[in-house]
């Protein structure tokens, strides 16, 4: 059985399910920032994952850099699975821009995070959802 590590569940919101990640939203409104976990227990690193599942990883990294460049007209992706203080397998994708509070370096220690008013979270999960859907992307709820 899947389980989220803590603290990805303590600072991030669910976007949904898709084939193999769960969608989160980093709870950081300055910058769009979406987390991509592979729903399998017990991974640290891509390499873990089977040909198959790689392949999913890639597309679904790509669908929602994608949305990221898109939806938020991102100037440039940060892409990353990291992994240094969260051990659980997950892929960082930040949408940068010129003008961000930590550009050009890397968003990680920059500025204390800023989260979502309950408003704009809620907003925001429905604009990421309806993005998904417009794309055709088959995204599930977990329980």
């Amino acid at each position: 059985m899947f389980t989220l590590d803590q603290t990805l569940a303590r600072d991030c919101a669910v976007v949904g399910d898709l084939p193999l990640c769960r969608l989160l939203l980093m709870n950081d409104s300055q910058y769009p920032w979406l987390i991509l976990v592979p729903r399998q227990d017990g991974l640290r690193e891509i390499c873990q994952l089977d040909d198959d599942q790689q392949a999913k990883l890639m597309n679904e990294s790509n669908l929602v850099s994608h949305i990221l460049l898109q939806e938020f007209g991102a100037e440039k992706l940060n892409v990353a699975a990291l992994g240094n203080m969260v051990p659980q397998l997950h892929l960082h994708h930040i949408a940068r821009y010129a003008g961000d509070p930590a550009w050009p370096k890397p968003v990680w220690g920059a500025l204390p995070p800023k989260p979502y008013s309950a408003d704009a979270l809620e907003e925001r999960l429905a604009r990421l959802q309806r993005s998904l859907a417009a794309v055709g992307s088959p995204l599930s709820f977990p329980a």
